[in-house]
C-alpha cells in the first residue's frame, strides 16, 4: 500500500507541472507586453527599447516625447539610460536584440560607435537619434537617423551675429567659443557652421583665445571662462548650447561684468535659455526641438517595421538617400521667443 501510495503521489505531481508549464507557456498576461501585440508580433512595433546616453534638461524633453508618441501608437516602450558609458549602452542593446525587439532608438554616448551599434543590434531595426554617426555610410533601409541639420544651428547664430555688429559699423570681430563634446558631429558642425555664416556675411572673426571645450556643462562653461573675461579683448561669446551660454553669463555676472553688454548666442533655446532671452542676457537661441525629435524617432521605428516610407505621418522632410529625416532648427530672438514656451 505504502509503494503504490508514493507511486501516485508522484504521477500527480508530475501532472501538475506540465499543467503549470503548458499555462505558462500559453500565458500572456506579463505587463510589459502592449495591448497591441508583443516584441515578436509580425503587425507593428510591439516593444521598443530607447536607449538614452543621458538625461539632461533637453534629453528628458525628448525622452518624454518619445514615450507619449509610444502611447499613442500603442508601442511598449522601455527607456534605459546608459549615462554616458558605451559599454552599458552597448549592453542596452544586446538585451533589446535578446528579448527579440524588431527596432532599437539609440541616442548615441558617442557617434563614432555607430557601427559597433549596428553589430549589436543584429537583425533589429536601428533609429539613431540627436547624435548623427559619425561614419554615416553605416545608414541604409535598416539603419537611419533622425534630428536636425546641424549645418544650419550654427549658421542661425552667425547670421544674427553678423546682422548686430554691421549695425556698429564692425566688419572685423574677436570672439570666444565654448564648445561641446570634441569629436561629436553636432560640436564640429555647429562651430564650422557659426563661422562660415560669419565670413559669409562680410564679417572677418577671429579667436580671443583657443575654444573652450565646456562639453555641453554650465558649471565647466562657467569655470573655463571666468579667468578670460578681464585678461582677454573680445567682441562676443559664441556657445555650441545653451547651457553653456548660462554658465558663461553667471561668469560675467560674477565678475562684475552687465552681461547685457556683451553678444551672447547659444543653441536649443532651452526652458532656462529661453528665459535669458526673455531677460536679455542671452542674445539669441537656436530651437532644437527636443519633441519633434523624440516624437519623429518613434514613427520613424514604426515606419521601419510597416514597411513604410521613413517619415510618414509626419511633417518631416528626409534627405536625399531617404534614410535621414530632418527636424528643422528655428531661430529664436526677443521678438518670438514667447511662441516657443509652448512647444
Amino acid at each position: 500500500m505504502k509503494r503504490k501510495s508514493l507511486k501516485s503521489v508522484l504521477v500527480c505531481f508530475m501532472v501538475m507541472v506540465m499543467t503549470a508549464g503548458l499555462l505558462s507557456a500559453c500565458g500572456g498576461g506579463d505587463s510589459s507586453t502592449p495591448a497591441s501585440g508583443d516584441a515578436d508580433s509580425d503587425d507593428g512595433l510591439g516593444a521598443v527599447t530607447l536607449i538614452m546616453s543621458e538625461r539632461d534638461e533637453w534629453l528628458s524633453e525628448m525622452e518624454e516625447a518619445a514615450v507619449t508618441e509610444a502611447k499613442e501608437l500603442g508601442v511598449n516602450l522601455n527607456t534605459v539610460d546608459a549615462q554616458s558609458d558605451t559599454s552599458k549602452m552597448l549592453q542596452f542593446i544586446e538585451t533589446a536584440r535578446n528579448d527579440g525587439q524588431k527596432a532599437v532608438i539609440i541616442n548615441m554616448v558617442d557617434p563614432t560607435t555607430a557601427a559597433q551599434c549596428v553589430e549589436a543590434a543584429g537583425d533589429m531595426y536601428v533609429v539613431f537619434v540627436n547624435r548623427y554617426p559619425a561614419d554615416d555610410s553605416v545608414l541604409n533601409e535598416k539603419v537611419v537617423y533622425v534630428g536636425s541639420d546641424e549645418n544650419t544651428s550654427g549658421y542661425y547664430q552667425g547670421e544674427w551675429l553678423a546682422e548686430h555688429f554691421e549695425a556698429e559699423g564692425k566688419t572685423e570681430i574677436k570672439y570666444i567659443l565654448l564648445n561641446g563634446i570634441l569629436g561629436q558631429t553636432s560640436t564640429t558642425l555647429r562651430t564650422e557652421s557659426v563661422l562660415k555664416a560669419l565670413e559669409e556675411k562680410g564679417i572677418t572673426a577671429v579667436e580671443a583665445t583657443s575654444p573652450l571645450a565646456a562639453e555641453y556643462t554650465r558649471e565647466k562653461a562657467q569655470d573655463m571662462i571666468a579667468p578670460l573675461l578681464k585678461t582677454t579683448e573680445y567682441d562676443c561669446i559664441i556657445s555650441n548650447n545653451d547651457s553653456m551660454a548660462l554658465g558663461a553669463i553667471e561668469a560675467l555676472i560674477a565678475e562684475g561684468i552687465d552681461p547685457t553688454t556683451v553678444p551672447i548666442v547659444g543653441i536649443d533655446a532651452s526652458t532656462d535659455g529661453r528665459q535669458a532671452v526673455k531677460d536679455g542676457t542671452l542674445d539669441m537661441s537656436v530651437f532644437q526641438d527636443p519633441k519633434g525629435q523624440g516624437r519623429g524617432a518613434m514613427i520613424a521605428a514604426q515606419n521601419l517595421v510597416s514597411g513604410n516610407v521613413l517619415n510618414e505621418n509626419s511633417d518631416y522632410e528626409l534627405d536625399e538617400t531617404g534614410y535621414v529625416m530632418w527636424v528643422p532648427f528655428e531661430p529664436v530672438t526677443a521678438e518670438n521667443v514667447a511662441d516657443y514656451d509652448a512647444r
